[in-house]
């Protein structure tokens, strides 16, 4: 399904924000930096055989540690969980100085243990905007498995929500292409995934429900591809697309516009509002007991 989202009354926004900010203030732990371990990919029949005709010995993948913000709602649990993907920027710095993050607070004011993993410190990474390679995926998968081994954590109800690069690592996890080269090493799949403004190279094939939204002026992740992964996958396929029309990439963060990497960023209040409520009411029937 493809929405297009055209307008709503000035009311309906109001109340919105009123019920955002109610959110925001509700009752949460602070954030504690945690670390896991990215998930190592496995060696396949293949890649032995080849290693057996070479006479070369295969040696076990290192494993990289990462680090994480952990934000949950007050209570022993188990909650439902989400892991966070941050875009192709890493996360800021007051992010990693404070472990404050506003979707962090919203999500777990809504009542989910939320995991925000920093794919770049521990590599030493300062981003991967101009192609150098983070293992996004791989770290996903890792923090599924840690988030799963908590007491407070409902292993059945793990979503994963993405923003921009992290948003294309979501679209990735919720085809599931990859889960069997990790799957010695993560016991559960994600159940529902949503991705913001990501780069729609996918097929759109996902085995999970699965929410997209992006601005129709986004000049670093074009509509278009979107709307086009939405004509390639199958119609029985649970994806949802939703198109800001005068929005632009990361439209959810407030501040002025600006240019970055070539590409302009700027924040859409209508756009952003809508989306958090699609969010919540998404997240509510999909990772819901």
């Amino acid at each position: 399904m493809t929405l297009r989202c055209t307008g709503t009354r000035p009311i309906a926004f109001v109340l919105i924000r009123i019920l955002m900010l109610c959110a925001i203030n509700s009752p949460a732990s602070a954030a504690e930096r945690v670390q896991f371990d990215s998930a190592r990919y496995q060696v396949g029949p293949l890649q032995r055989r080849l290693a057996l005709e070479r006479h070369e010995s295969i040696l076990p993948q290192p494993v990289e540690t990462v680090d994480g913000y952990l934000t949950k709602p007050e209570g022993p649990g188990p909650f439902a969980a989400l892991v966070h993907l941050h875009g192709c920027g890493g996360l800021p710095p007051t992010v990693k100085r404070s472990a404050d993050h506003f979707w962090a607070e919203r999500l777990a004011a809504w009542g989910y243990v939320v995991l925000v993993v920093d794919s770049f410190t521990s590599r030493h990474i300062g981003n991967t905007c101009s192609g150098e390679y983070a293992p996004r995926v791989a770290d996903a998968y890792g923090a599924l498995a840690w988030l799963t081994r908590q007491p407070f954590v409902d292993p059945q109800r793990v979503g994963v929500i993405g923003f921009s690069a992290g948003g294309i690592a979501a679209l990735s996890l919720a085809e599931s292409r990859d889960f069997e080269l990790f799957e010695e090493e993560v016991a559960h799949r994600f159940k529902a995934a949503v991705a913001y403004y990501p780069a729609c190279v996918t097929d759109g094939n996902v085995k999970i429900p699965t929410l997209v939204m992006i601005g129709e002026l986004d000049d670093w992740s074009p509509a278009a591809r979107c709307s086009g992964m939405m004509k390639r996958r199958k119609p029985e396929i649970p994806v949802r697309l939703i198109v800001y029309p005068g929005a632009h990439h990361v439209f959810d963060a407030p501040g002025p516009g600006r240019r970055y990497f070539g590409h302009w960023l700027e924040y859409n209040a209508a756009a952003a509002e809508h989306a958090s409520e699609e969010v919540r009411q998404f997240l509510a029937r999909h990772l819901s007991r």
